[in-house]
């Protein structure tokens, strides 16, 4: 790889840390008055241990703040043996939790890229959809944000990105309509520029036939 090939190191995915963050002891304490806002007894024996299992379960909901998704996607191969179809990962469950609401998002990413001379591990792509995912997100930022890190880090011919998802803030409150999914996409490169491309990825992700 020459000076030139290099590709262009983006922003780092990390979220800078909040200056004035709370303890730990501040966030159970914030927990108990929700509780007694609620209308319930945080003393109350099945309440008591509560807050402390809130606090460790935010640590789990939202630890990707804590991580930095460009520097996943660096380890990438050149050994190709010039490979230059579709990659894609389809299915990848995805756990989100809405940043209007603060409750769950629940649905699956569906990830292609278009590889030019370098491909990365595709545990590499699940984890990227991981750490946006676990921060307050609204599916249209998620969307965006998997496939620009992509696009920035392995500089490939294009990527696309489809998200379908459930939304808690909708389905078990509001407007209470079960069942219903939304849909985003992104496409870069030639999936938004060349139309064949673009069925391709969108037929492979449709197609649901077991593998053997």
């Amino acid at each position: 790889m020459t000076a030139d090939d290099t590709p262009r190191r983006p922003l780092s995915g990390v979220v800078p840390t909040v200056s004035n963050r709370p303890s730990r002891t501040e966030a159970e304490a914030a927990v108990r008055t929700l509780i007694r806002w609620a209308g319930d007894d945080p003393e109350r024996e099945g309440l008591v241990g509560t807050p402390d299992r809130v606090a460790r379960a935010y640590e789990e909901f939202f630890s990707g703040y804590e991580q930095d998704p460009v520097d996943i996607l660096h380890r990438t191969f050149e050994e190709t043996d010039g490979y230059d179809e579709v990659v894609l990962l389809r299915d990848i469950r995805l756990e989100s939790h809405c940043e209007h609401h603060m409750v769950p998002i629940i649905g699956v990413a569906h990830v292609a890229y278009l590889p030019d001379r370098r491909v990365v591990g595709i545990s590499k792509l699940a984890r990227v959809v991981e750490v946006y995912a676990r921060r307050l997100q609204i599916q249209e930022k998620l969307t965006a944000q998997i496939a620009n890190t992509i696009n920035e880090v392995l500089q490939p011919k294009g990527v696309a990105v489809v998200i379908e998802a459930a939304h808690q803030c909708m389905t078990t409150r509001g407007v209470r309509k079960a069942g219903v999914t939304m849909v985003t996409s992104r496409m870069l490169g030639v999936f938004r520029d060349d139309s064949e491309t673009r069925r391709e990825f969108m037929a492979l992700i449709q197609s649901r036939r077991g593998l053997g």
